[in-house]
Order: structure tokens, then C-alpha cells, then sequence
């Protein structure tokens, strides 16, 4: 019976183990450019706060800045990793929706746009989820050209609520069309969204409910 029993004096050195060291090839500089820019937000959300729009300008086009380097400096080194899959584009919501919800706030863009891009975001998040939850792996996420369109329309409404062309006179026809077309655009997307995300599932049911 003796020899079944386990060494106690060897049991600590069996539970207690190291715990694993983060992978090197995560801490790249692509990934360290995308944690920097997460690193602005507060910085870019005080000083919109403060209504120091020069200065929040300046932070929005440094975040900017860093999401061209990531991006570049991934493909040209071929350092792309899951983790920078992934803080990439959470990154950039981030950014966009701390910018609009601050800049609604502040009554310079309508709540109505940002009620179109929060509903947009939240319906694809959902469905995403939905997805994954139904078919049992993760979908790559490819944006579409509309969906990049967009994208670009809310960062040209959150340079334009920084710049103040909402308080400009003969700019408010621009500024308002601006606004429009971003909600449109947005719809639309989350639309086309939807359909994707229902053809995928109607292509994987015979598998799903067998």
C-alpha cells in the first residue's frame, strides 16, 4: 500500500508550475503601434472634453497615423499575428465611436448619425456572434467596400466636428449633406452585412442540423 501512495514532498513540485511567457512574435512593433493608439484615446477624449479641439485634432490625426504604420509595417515584415487581428480593428472602433459620442455630446454631430452607427455596430457584433454561436468556427471578418466607405465618412465627420464646419455658414449645406450621406451609408452597410451573414448560414444549415 505504501508504494501506491504518492511522495508528499514531491507534490509541490508537481502543482506548482511557471506560468507560460507571452510568445515574442506578439510583441512586434505593429502590435506595440495599435496598443498606442488604444494608449491616445483617453488622452484624445480629455481634450475633447475640455472642448481643446486643435489639440484633440492633433491626437485623432496621431492615432491615424499609427493605424497606416501598423498595417504597413505588418505586411512588409509579415509580423501579422492573431492578437493584431484583433486589437487592430478595436482599436479604430474605439477611437471613432469615443470621437462621436464625445462630438454628440457636444451637440456638433446629430444624435440621429450616431444612433445609425451605434445600431449598425451593434447588429453586426450580434449577428457575428450569432454566427460563430450557430456554425461552430470563426469567420474571418472581410470588410466591404461599402462598409470601408463608411469608415471613411465618420472619420471625415469627426475631422469636420473638430475643424468646426458645423459652425460655419457657408459650409452647413456641406456639412449636413455630410451627415446624411454617412448615415446612409451606414445603413446600407449593415445591411449588406446582413445579408452576407444569412447567405453564409443558409449555405452551412444542411451541415448544422444533421
Amino acid at each position: 500500500m505504501s508504494s501506491l501512495s504518492p511522495n508528499p514532498a514531491k507534490r509541490p513540485a508537481q502543482l506548482v508550475r511557471p506560468a507560460p511567457p507571452l510568445p515574442r512574435h506578439l510583441l512586434n512593433l505593429p502590435n506595440f503601434l495599435t496598443l498606442c493608439r488604444i494608449a491616445l484615446i483617453p488622452f484624445f477624449v480629455a481634450m475633447l472634453s475640455r472642448n481643446r479641439m486643435r489639440e484633440a485634432l492633433y491626437l485623432f490625426s496621431a492615432a491615424a497615423l499609427t493605424d497606416s504604420l501598423d498595417g504597413t509595417l505588418a505586411r512588409w515584415t509579415n509580423k501579422r499575428t492573431e492578437l493584431g487581428a484583433f486589437l487592430d480593428p478595436f482599436a479604430d472602433k474605439l477611437l471613432l465611436i469615443s470621437a462621436l459620442v464625445m462630438l454628440t455630446v457636444q451637440n456638433i454631430i446629430p444624435g440621429w448619425v450616431l444612433s445609425a452607427i451605434a445600431l449598425r455596430d451593434v447588429v453586426v457584433a450580434f449577428g457575428y456572434l450569432m454566427l460563430v454561436f450557430w456554425i461552430g468556427e470563426r469567420i474571418p471578418v472581410r470588410p466591404s467596400y461599402i462598409g470601408k466607405a463608411g469608415t471613411v465618412l465618420q472619420i471625415a465627420c469627426v475631422i469636420g466636428g473638430l475643424l468646426g464646419w458645423s459652425k460655419i455658414r457657408h459650409l452647413r449645406f456641406a456639412w449636413n449633406g455630410l451627415m446624411l450621406l454617412t448615415a446612409v451609408m451606414v445603413g446600407i452597410s449593415g445591411l449588406q452585412y446582413t445579408y452576407r451573414g444569412l447567405a453564409l448560414l443558409n449555405s452551412r444549415e444542411p451541415q448544422m442540423f444533421e
